[in-house]
Formats: C-alpha cells, structure tokens, sequence
C-alpha cells in the first residue's frame, strides 16, 4: 500500500499561452552541459552534440527575448576546456563564426545586442574576428544582452581583479580602505550588470563548475536532467515559473 503525502506533489505548471510575465528574472545565465553524451546517446561525434546546441542556443535567445529578459549569460567556453582533445577545442572556435553567420540578421532584428566576458584577446583571430563583428554591428540595439561566457574561468576573473586592484593602490588611483563589494565588481568582466537573478544547468549536473563564483552569490538555481541540445522553450518556460515561485530574501526574513 502507497501513502501520497500532499507535500511532495509536483507543483502544476501553466501552459505557454498562459504563462504571466510578472516576476521574470531580469538575468538569467546558463550553464549549457549535456552535448556530448547527447551525442554519444545517438552514437554521434561529440562535435554532433555542439552543433545541435549551436541551435539550442538560438531558441533560448528568442525565449528571452519573448519573456522580457534582459540579460542571458551564457557559458560558452571555460578557461577549463582547453584542455579536451583538439578536434573538439578547434571545432568549439569555429562555432562562434557559425552561429553569428546564421543568426546575426535575426539577432538584429529582435534588437539583440551581443556582448562576451572572458579573456577574449587570448581567442584564436578567426573568433574574435566573428564575435567582434557581431558585437559591433548590433552594439546600438537596447533589448536583450546577450552576454557569451568565452574562455572564461570564476577564479581566474577573481584573480585578474585583484591583480588590477593592487596595482590601483601601488598607484594610488584606489585607496584599500575604499575597497568594498561594489568597487571590486567593478574589477570583474561583468562590470555594469546586475548579478544573475537565476542560474540554469542542464544535462544533470548540479554543480557550478567555476562560473560566475562572485556573481552567483544570492542567485537561484534551477537544474534540469534535459541534455542541451533537447533544452525547449517549454524548458525554459518551466525554469521562469519555478523561479516565480521562490521567495528571495537575500539573508533576512
């Protein structure tokens, strides 16, 4: 005989054409992890599974853009991925170009503006070439931010912070008693934009694996077993209410 306990009922969810734009995460960033096991599911390349994201990645742009989000950080490529076998590394430097080639008139025309944090000098050129061009052609839009992680790494932002720092006080251009949460974030890549409300992973994984160490710091978190490249707008929709529903006291009461 099963007991059904009231509480642990999974909450309903509104269907698309009912969901309320109220509440929506001003920010919400992306850890995009699933493609290579979605490719290997389907006895694919691993590449298979990057370039069925590539797409992903359009379709969570157009759902934001449709819910009113402002800005969609997405982890593109870490400071860590260097570090996989390279095949992989030179095709993930190609898929900026890509996906700018295919995606940049839409982007335009949904007032798309498209930015990038990381170390974006130490790219191979043909990739900063394409997201440069990207960056430039759409840096007069004033709808979503979309905000590309690119060799990009928490600790090693954290640590280029400070380095900048300790020079500005060699330098007397900054004083350590001055030193506090809103100076240093202005040392940080996301200088100017407001933390991520909520923070999406898919694939499973429920860590959050260098990124965004200072900016996550009051965020919520949504997880998802969805692989990325199979991440819906219905998924996304999903993660927007989850996060209506949440109480965000920030320490107090």
């Amino acid at each position: 005989m099963s007991i059904k306990l009231p509480f642990l009922k999974k909450k309903q969810k509104k269907p698309l054409n009912d969901f309320e734009l109220i509440n929506i995460p001003s920010h919400v960033a992306i850890i995009m992890d699933g493609n290579g096991r979605w490719a290997k599911k389907r006895g694919l390349p691993r590449i298979a599974g990057h370039k069925a994201g590539m797409d992903t990645v359009q379709t969570t742009v157009r759902a934001a853009v449709k819910y009113e989000v402002d800005v969609l950080t997405l982890f593109t490529f870490s400071t860590e991925n260097w570090k996989r076998p390279k095949l992989e590394v030179d095709f993930l430097m190609k898929l900026p170009k890509e996906f700018l080639h295919k995606y940049l008139p839409e982007l335009m025309e949904n007032n798309v503006r498209v930015e990038t944090i990381g170390d974006f000098d130490s790219l191979p050129a043909h990739t900063r070439e394409a997201v440069q061009h990207a960056k430039e052609q759409t840096k007069e839009n004033d709808g979503l931010l979309l905000n590309f992680a690119l060799n990009y790494g928490g600790r090693d932002e954290i640590i280029q912070a400070m380095k900048q720092i300790v020079t500005d006080v060699e330098q007397q251009q900054l004083s350590a008693e001055s030193l506090d949460e809103h100076v240093f974030a202005n040392y940080l890549y996301t200088k100017g934009l407001s933390d991520p409300d909520l923070l999406i992973r898919t694939s499973g994984e429920q860590r959050i694996s260098n990124f965004l160490l200072w900016q996550l710091a009051y965020s919520e978190f949504w997880f998802t077993e969805t692989y990325w490249p199979d991440f819906t707008e219905e998924k996304f929709v999903e993660a927007l209410q989850d996060y209506q529903l949440r109480k965000r006291r920030y320490g107090g009461l």
